[in-house]
């Protein structure tokens, strides 16, 4: 059943005279439309959605970061699999999410290389070596040694904060990455290094020909060898009796299958978003027809942040509150109608629209999507067929993630079903990606990714259907978590027609 304006104000107590939610400075901090919006029906259909699904779902964590124990712990994961190919010198982490998965360093990155090396003769050694504006952060956090340039480019000599202004000789970063290690005793070592960027992609060594990838499939194990070209042959050169073995890949299978304590941090993350869920359907509701999108999503992303940084200390310190991020948007009408739009949002509500309000929501780097696709009254029978069509297809892919089930599978059942439903020509892309800190990550729910699926894996569930023809589409997400005997949708914001389907 829909809920129209009327009823919406009944619920909310709201008469004639009232004060409706104007704008994102009324939206909040205003106290009243906080306690309005907290006893709304919206929150009312939240709270009893989370009440039928919390016992099938993690526990949400009570911290707002993994602890540093956390990242001790996989960092001596990470180091014994590197060992068996060989390692005994250390692990240079150079690619930035590889960082922070292994260390909980966050940071930003720009052209200056950053990289961080975990010697194999110390359990909970790190040595950074890193640009000279991450002083302050790097000194902060977990280290056993610190090695700093500069800036990028870097000159010999040349440390303004040390009171030395010289113009020496322009360093080569990498090739001092590699004199840094000598001088600390490993360049006779063998060093795993991660170097082969296409299993960020879920290509892992000897997969690139392969019939029916799979990620925890065979592979070719990469061997040791000297690097000739690029940043590590540079570094190689200043190395000449170090050894070198890619160990790319180790990292990324640890980083699409979570633990525990990284479930219960998603599902904090994602707890957050269902209410930021509650508060838009509130806003659609208040504000009515000729409400920009652009309204929408800048009150979205200012409530969303309050909402959150409600329950999290705060006074500026670093590696307190890191990783949050509420990075949502709104689009309504013909823009719906397009999986990647590229046309700015700043149309105003109409009837007969479809509206999405989506999105990516994490805390201390853990997340996921939740989208919702809504339905303006009065639609047409195409388009609510297309939605529940839609509808449909979120579910199945959410079934079908279980443990032992391949990608492909799960791609399968939710295009045939799209299919037999008339609905062949609206489908554009895959049903889900991997989900992760960096977003999409491998594998991917897609019909030629033959990946085995894992319990603690996380995919997107986004099965868009799109009719540009007619102006409109739909495209629901959630985070779903692999178990064993289903796939769990981790966000809790309903998606059903009392939820979706609105006369404003």
């Amino acid at each position: 059943m829909s809920l129209d304006r009327r009823r919406f104000v009944k619920l909310t107590g709201l008469g004639v005279g009232s004060a409706l939610v104007t704008g994102p400075r009324a939206a909040w901090p205003d106290e009243r439309a906080m306690a309005r919006a907290a006893s709304s029906d919206s929150f009312v259909l939240l709270r009893k959605e989370q009440a039928k699904r919390r016992h099938t779902l993690p526990a949400a964590a009570d911290a707002h970061r993994l602890p540093l124990s956390w990242y001790h712990a996989k960092a001596r994961a990470l180091k014994a699999e590197a060992r068996e190919r060989g390692v005994d010198g250390g692990i240079l982490l150079t690619q930035r999410w590889n960082i922070i998965y292994a260390t909980g360093l966050f940071h930003s990155t720009t052209e200056r290389p950053f990289a961080c090396f975990l010697p194999m003769d110390q359990d909970d050694g790190l040595i950074w070596l890193h640009p000279y504006l991450d002083q302050q952060l790097v000194q902060d956090w977990w280290k056993t040694g610190a090695h700093s340039y500069f800036d990028y480019h870097h000159a010999a000599g040349g440390i303004p904060p040390e009171e030395t202004v010289t113009q020496g000789a322009s360093v080569n970063i990498y090739r001092w990455w590699g004199e840094t290690l000598a001088k600390t005793g490993y360049g006779d070592k063998t060093i795993g290094i991660d170097s082969g960027s296409a299993a960020e992609l879920g290509l892992l060594p000897g997969q690139d020909d392969v019939r029916r990838l799979n990620m925890f499939g065979s592979i070719d194990t990469p061997t040791k060898h000297r690097p000739t070209s690029g940043k590590f042959g540079t570094m190689a050169n200043a190395m000449p009796q170090a050894q070198f073995v890619d160990v790319y890949d180790i990292m990324v299978r640890h980083r699409v299958v979570k633990d525990e304590t990284e479930n219960r941090l998603t599902q904090r993350a994602m707890d957050y978003f269902s209410e930021l869920h509650a508060f838009v359907r509130n806003y659609l509701l208040e504000r009515g027809l000729g409400t920009l999108d652009w309204e929408v999503e800048n009150a979205a992303r200012l409530w969303g942040m309050h909402r959150i940084m409600q329950d999290i200390p705060q006074e500026g310190e670093p590696h307190n509150a890191v990783g949050i991020e509420v990075n949502v948007g709104c689009r309504t009408g013909r823009k719906t109608a397009y999986p990647h739009p590229n046309q700015v949002s700043w149309a105003r509500i109409e009837r007969g629209h479809a509206l999405q309000f989506a999105g990516v929501v994490r805390v201390g780097g853990y997340g996921g999507e939740q989208y919702r696709s809504f339905l303006i009254a009065p639609w047409t029978d195409w388009q609510q067929h297309v939605w529940e069509t839609h509808t449909s297809s979120y579910y199945i892919q959410a079934e079908q993630s279980h443990a032992g089930n391949t990608c492909s599978n799960v791609a399968k059942a939710v295009h045939e079903y799209q299919v037999a439903n008339r609905c062949a020509h609206l489908i554009y892309h895959r049903p889900g990606h991997g989900e992760g800190m960096e977003g999409h990550q491998p594998p991917y729910q897609a019909l030629g990714d033959y990946t085995v699926l894992k319990a603690g894996m996380h995919f997107s569930s986004e099965p868009g259907l799109y009719d540009p023809e007619n102006g409109f589409g739909f495209n629901h997400s959630n985070n779903i978590l692999v178990a064993q005997e289903t796939g769990l949708q981790m966000g809790t914001a309903p998606c059903n027609k009392e939820w979706c389907l609105l006369e404003l």
